[in-house]
C-alpha cells in the first residue's frame, strides 16, 4: 500500500504496543462481517442519528426506524426519548425495538449510546452521584470507580451498552460553562479519576465487555474546556507544550487503559478544528499508540466545519474531511441522509476504500467487544441492584466527603443542636441546583419533577435539626424560563428582620442548572441580587454561613469578608441536602478540598500551576507594576474538624535520583484534634531550573487517609521519575539534570536529578 494509503488507513507501525492487546476471535468476526457488507451498509455503520428522528412526542415510531434502517442501513443511535427521562424497563423496550428491527433490515446491530455523565442520569429510576467536579474534590480514586460501576450496570439494566463518559476536559477557565462536568484544572487528577472510572465501567478486558458493563467514550479530544473566550465551543489557544503535557495526557492514560471510543472536541486547537485534524486523531491516537478504537464526533460537528469553521465549502467536503482525518462515525442528528454522501464520496475516490474499511473495522470491532452480534438484546428481567440501597449509601458517601469547608471563624460549625437556623437564598429549597446539567434533562431543569423522594438544603436541615428550629425565606428566587441566569428579589428586607430572630444564617447561593453553550456568561461575579442578600443577612449582626452550590466558581470577593463560615458543595446531586445537613451538624466530618483554584477577581484567572514567571514582585521604574497571585482560596483548599500534623518527610532514594528510577516518598500523618477524620494527602514537585519556564509546581501523586484522635500513620507515595519529564522547545519529551524540590503539605525537600535524559517518541510510558 502507498504511504497515502498507509495513512489514510489509520495504519500504526508493527513496533508500536498496541493500547488495547488484539483478540485474535475479535478480529476474525469484524472481517467476516466486513465481507459480506455492500458500500452502503458500510456508509450507514458510520453514521449516527437522534432519537427524535424515529419517535413522536417521546413515543417510539417503529415504522420510522424501520424506514431509515432499510433507506440508509444506520449503525447507531442516541439521545433520550423526548427529551427527557424515561425509567429503565421504558428505556429498555424502545431499544429493544430498534435492535429487533435493525437486525431484521440488515443483520447488523446497532449500537445505542446516551450521554450517563454522573450515573445513570437519563434514566428516570436511576442511582445518580455527585458532578465529577465533586468526586474529584474527594481526592478519593474509589469513588471515581463506584461511580463506573453502577452507571454501567444500572445502563446496561436499560438495554444501553454505550455511555458518553467520562468527561476529561481540564476545567482550567472557571468562565467555561462545563467546568463542573470535568474533574478539576490538573492532569493527573483527571487522568487518575478518569482510569478508574473508565475500567470500572468497560471491566477488566476491553476485548470482552459482559452484561454488566458498557463502552465509554472519551471525551471531549482534546483540549475542549479551555476556549480563549471561556465560551463554550469556541477556539482554543494552547501552547503545544502544554498540549501535550496537560491535555492529551488524561487521554493516553485512558486509551492505554482500554477505552473503547473517544468523542471529539467541538471547537479548534490553534486554527485547527480538531474534526479536520489528522495529526490529533489518526498520529495521536491511532498511530503513535497503537490504539484500534473508534472516534465519533459530537452533535453535528462535521456539519460545523463548512458551516461555522469555514474549512469546506458544503457538507460532502465536510464529511471527506472528517472521515480522511480519522472520524469514524459522524454524530449527524438530524441527516440520516450524510450516508449517501459517504458512498458517493468513495465511488469518487475522494474517501479511500482503506480508510472506509479501516473506519467500519473500528464500528463492527467496538459491537464485537460489546457482544452485540451475539446478544443484541438481552433479558434485562436479573439487574436486581438496580438503584438499591447498597449504590444509593456509595452516592451518599461520596457526596459527603466531595464537600469543602473553605473557612470557619471561631469555629461555628459543626452547629450544635437546638441552634436556630434562618435558611434563605435560591438555592435551599431546590432539586435542581444540586443536580445541575445532565439530570433527568439535558439542561437539568426538570430534576424537580423526578425527586420527590430526595431532600432539598432546606428539608434536610429541617430534619436534621428540627422543623420548629428552621425559619426559610427565600429572599432571593430564580426567574422561571428559559434563561437559568435571571432571579429576582422576593423579599430581602424580610431576610434581615428574621435573622434577628436565629443564631446562625444559612444563605444558600450560587447558580442554577445549565448545560453547554447555554450555560455561557459574561460575568463571572454572583449576581448583585445574591450579593445583597448576603449583605443584608450580614447586617443583622448574626454569623453567616455561605453555603456555594454552583457549578462553577463565581466571584463573591465582596461577600466573603461577611462569612464567619463557608462551604463549597459545588453540584452534589440527589444526596446533596442530606449530606450537607450532616455534616453542619457534626454526625459526619469534612475532608474535601478543592481541585480547582477558586480565583478572587474577574481579572485574575489563573491555576495553581502557572509559569514561575507570571509571579512578577514589584519592579521599580517607570511601570512599577505588581502581578502577584491573589486567590479567593488555592487548589487543594479545605479544612477539617480535626487537624493533621505532617512530619518526617524524606526521599527514600536519598538526595539524587536517575530518570530511569521510580521515586518513593514517606511522610508521617497524625490527626492532632479530637475528632476521627480524613486527609487527603498530596504530594507536589518543583522544577527549580529548566530550559523552558517551570511551572511553580505541579501534583505529582495523592491518596487519602483515614485517623482517629491521635492516631499516626506512614503514608508512602511513589511515582516515576518520568513524571517530572517537560516538553522542550523541540517537542521532545525531556527531564534534566538539575534540583528538584518536592512538597507535601507544610514539609519540604530537595533532590537532584543526575542525568538528563531526552524521548525522541511523543509519547513516553
Amino acid at each position: 500500500m502507498a504511504l497515502a494509503g498507509l495513512m489514510a488507513a489509520g495504519c500504526c507501525s508493527n513496533s508500536v504496543k498496541p493500547a488495547i492487546e488484539k483478540d485474535e476471535q475479535v478480529e476474525k468476526k469484524v472481517e467476516q462481517v466486513l465481507k459480506g457488507m455492500t458500500l452502503e451498509e458500510k456508509a450507514g455503520q458510520l453514521v449516527q442519528i437522534t432519537s427524535d428522528v424515529i419517535s413522536t412526542r417521546g413515543v417510539l415510531d417503529t415504522a420510522k426506524v424501520r424506514a431509515v434502517v432499510k433507506n440508509w442501513k444506520i449503525g447507531s443511535f442516541l439521545n433520550v426519548f423526548g427529551g427527557v427521562s424515561a425509567s429503565r424497563a421504558e428505556t429498555a423496550e424502545m431499544v429493544r425495538q430498534i435492535q429487533e428491527i435493525t437486525m431484521q433490515e440488515i443483520g447488523i446491530p446497532t449500537i445505542f449510546g446516551l450521554d450517563m455523565i454522573h450515573g445513570a442520569t437519563y434514566l428516570s429510576d436511576g442511582t445518580f452521584f455527585p458532578q465529577e467536579i465533586n468526586l474529584a474534590a474527594t481526592f478519593n480514586r474509589e469513588y471515581a470507580k463506584q461511580l463506573g460501576e453502577v452507571m454501567a450496570y444500572e445502563t446496561r439494566a436499560a438495554m444501553v451498552p454505550w455511555i458518553f463518559s467520562p468527561v476529561m476536559d481540564l476545567g482550567r477557565d472557571p468562565r467555561w460553562p462545563r467546568h463542573w462536568e470535568s474533574w478539576g484544572e490538573d492532569p493527573y487528577l483527571q487522568s487518575e479519576m478518569s482510569v478508574a472510572e473508565t475500567i470500572a465501567a468497560q471491566g477488566e478486558n476491553p476485548n470482552d465487555v459482559d452484561l454488566d458493563h458498557v463502552a465509554v467514550s472519551i471525551k471531549h479530544y482534546l483540549a475542549y474546556g479551555t476556549p480563549a473566550t471561556g465560551q463554550d465551543r469556541t477556539p482554543g489557544l494552547v501552547s503545544p507544550a502544554d498540549l501535550r503535557e496537560k491535555y492529551f495526557r488524561p487521554f493516553k492514560e485512558c486509551f492505554q487503559a482500554g477505552a473503547l471510543t473517544l468523542m471529539a472536541n467541538s471547537a479548534s486547537i490553534n486554527g485547527v478544528p480538531v474534526h479536520s485534524s489528522y495529526e490529533y486523531l489518526t498520529q495521536w491516537c491511532k498511530n503513535d499508540l497503537g490504539w484500534d478504537g473508534m472516534v465519533v464526533t459530537d452533535w453535528a460537528d462535521i456539519d460545523n466545519l463548512y458551516t461555522r469553521e469555514h474549512i469546506a465549502a458544503d457538507r460532502m467536503e465536510a464529511v471527506e474531511i472528517g472521515i480522511n482525518a480519522g472520524v469514524d462515525m459522524i454524530m449527524d442528528p438530524y441527516e440520516p441522509d450524510v450516508c449517501g454522501d459517504i458512498v458517493e464520496l468513495v465511488k469518487a475516490g475522494r474517501i479511500s476504500k482503506e480508510r472506509l474499511d479501516d473506519a467500519v473495522r473500528r464500528v463492527l470491532r467496538l459491537k464485537v467487544r460489546l457482544g452485540l452480534f451475539e446478544n443484541p438484546t438481552w433479558s434485562v428481567d436479573g439487574y436486581d441492584k438496580f438503584a438499591c440501597d447498597q449504590f444509593r449509601q456509595m452516592s451518599y458517601n461520596s457526596t459527603v466527603e466531595s464537600m469543602v469547608l473553605l473557612k470557619n471563624e471561631k469555629n461555628l460549625l459543626p452547629l450544635k443542636k437546638g441552634t436556630k437556623i434562618l435558611v434563605t437564598g435560591p438555592n435551599a429549597n431546590s432539586m435542581r441546583t444540586l443536580n445541575g446539567g445532565w439530570s433527568y434533562s439535558w439542561q437539568g431543569d426538570r430534576a424537580d419533577e423526578f425527586t420527590q423522594d430526595y431532600n432539598t438544603i432546606l428539608e434536610a436541615l429541617r430534619a436534621e435539626f428540627g422543623a420548629s428550629n428552621v425559619n426559610y425565606i427565600p429572599g432571593v428566587e430564580y426567574v422561571p424560563g428559559p434563561d437559568w441566569r435571571l432571579d429576582k428579589a422576593t423579599g430581602i428586607d424580610a431576610v434581615q428582620r428574621a435573622a434577628l430572630s436565629a443564631d446562625v444564617v444559612i444563605a444558600c447561593i450560587g447558580e442554577n442548572s445549565y448545560c453547554e453553550t447555554p450555560g455561557n456568561i459574561n460575568d463571572l461575579n454572583l449576581s448583585e441580587n445574591q450579593k445583597n442578600l448576603v449583605r443584608a443577612a450580614a447586617k443583622s449582626g448574626k454569623p453567616v454561613l455561605l453555603v456555594l452550590n454552583e457549578g462553577r466558581p463565581r466571584i463573591l470577593n465582596e461577600i466573603e469578608p461577611l462569612a464567619a463560615a463557608v462551604v463549597d458543595i459545588m453540584l452534589p446531586s440527589n444526596f446533596g441536602g442530606d449530606a450537607l445537613a450532616a455534616l453542619l451538624s457534626g454526625r459526619e466530618n469534612f475532608s474535601g478540598k478543592l481541585p480547582f483554584t477558586y480565583s478572587k477577581y474577574v481579572n485574575a484567572l489563573h491555576t495553581y500551576d502557572y509559569k514561575v514567571s507570571e509571579n512578577v514582585q514589584t519592579m521599580s521604574g517607570a511601570y512599577n507594576y505588581d502581578a502577584v497571585m491573589d486567590v479567593q482560596w488555592p487548589f487543594g483548599a479545605g479544612l477539617s474538624y480535626t487537624s493533621f500534623e505532617y512530619s518526617d518527610f524524606k526521599l527514600l532514594n536519598g538526595s539524587t535520583f536517575s530518570s530511569s528510577d521510580v521515586l518513593t516518598f514517606e511522610v508521617t500523618v497524625k490527626n492532632v484534634g479530637q475528632r476521627k477524620g480524613k486527609e487527603s494527602v498530596l504530594l507536589f514537585s518543583s522544577d527549580l531550573v529548566a530550559s523552558m519556564v517551570p511551572d511553580v509546581k505541579r501534583l505529582r501523586q495523592f491518596t487519602k487517609v483515614e485517623l482517629e484522635p491521635g492516631q499516626s500513620t506512614k503514608v508512602t507515595l511513589s511515582f516515576p521519575a518520568t513524571e517530572l519529564a517537560f516538553v522542550g522547545r523541540d517537542g521532545k519529551w525531556r527531564i534534566e539534570e538539575g534540583e528538584f524540590r518536592f512538597a507535601c503539605a507544610g514539609e519540604s525537600l530537595h533532590a537532584n536529578c543526575k542525568d538528563t535524559n531526552v524521548w525522541n517518541t511523543p509519547n513516553i510510558e
